[in-house]
């Protein structure tokens, strides 16, 4: 059989129309491709989860500081800046602590590093810090690195960098300095001192945990809703919204302003009133399939 030619007007053979006319199936195909794609993206069918803190817009700033963190990092965050200020810790502390934990595990709970080091500070138990299974606790290797902190001389006025290496006694003692920013900015939020400046967007709830257990642990109170002052409440806020992902948590209303996981962003809410409230999101019921 022959291929790749037809009969035209006047016995002349046209020859490629078949090629002519795969090429073009080829380019209709793409085309349709493209708009696909182009709309995939525009209607932002791909969603990232992410938590930013966005501090306010200084007067010489071009835009306002923003830092972003997967949720899981930002969730040890609050963890590590809650245990903090239980130990009636200041903001300084928190900023130290965080800094750390950014330079040694960008905020991972690791399973393992350098030799036996562990965890979110990279802890060592060959050093007497712990068990691996209790460095791998959030809360416990917070409040051990907070102890060691707060035993040094005029830790308080230490610079960031010299306070988390003379805790740590790292290789690198100089790396703790390009986190300062970021830390401080983190820890501002999750101590209240920047009011709805944490948001967290596109999460995969987990079921409700024990609540209770958790605040109790972290924050050192269960008694989370109602009349909070001002720094205090947003303080509470943001570690509900920095811990809810594993918490389930899909709303939080403090001082006029409500996040929902829906939305991801905090926003004037005329039903919210000033007083704290919170919102687990149901188990989802059984599939029936």
């Amino acid at each position: 059989m022959r291929t790749g030619s037809v009969q035209g007007k006047g016995g002349q053979r046209v020859r490629g129309f078949g090629v002519k006319a795969a090429i073009a199936a080829v380019v209709v195909a793409l085309a349709a491709v493209v708009v696909v794609v182009v709309m995939f993206s525009s209607n932002n069918a791909v969603k990232t989860p992410g938590c930013t803190v966005a501090l306010p817009k200084g007067p010489n700033d071009a835009s306002a500081p923003q830092y972003t963190l997967q949720p899981d990092a930002m969730g040890n965050a609050a963890t590590i800046a809650a245990v903090g200020v239980k130990q009636g810790l200041p903001a300084h502390a928190v900023t130290v602590a965080l800094a750390t934990a950014l330079q040694e595990s960008k905020l991972r709970n690791l399973s393992g590093g350098d030799r036996d080091s562990v965890g979110l500070f990279q802890q060592r138990p060959s050093q007497g810090w712990g068990t691996p299974a209790q460095l791998q606790d959030p809360v416990y290797a917070a409040t051990e690195f907070y102890k060691k902190l707060a035993k040094l001389d005029n830790w308080q006025t230490l610079p960031i960098t010299e306070a988390a290496q003379a805790v740590q006694r790292s290789g690198a003692p100089d790396a703790y300095a390009q986190w300062e920013d970021e830390a401080a900015a983190l820890g501002g939020a999750l101590t209240g001192q920047y009011p709805a400046a944490l948001t967290c967007r596109n999460l995969t709830l987990s079921p409700p945990a024990d609540l209770v257990a958790a605040a109790s642990a972290e924050l050192g109170t269960a008694r989370l809703s109602g009349a909070h002052p001002p720094a205090e409440g947003w303080r509470i806020a943001s570690w509900l919204v920095g811990r809810a992902a594993k918490l389930g948590i899909d709303k939080v209303s403090f001082a006029g302003q409500t996040w929902t996981a829906d939305s991801g962003a905090w926003a004037a809410d005329e039903h919210a009133g000033q007083n704290l409230s919170l919102h687990q999101a149901p188990v989802a019921p059984p599939s029936s399939t």
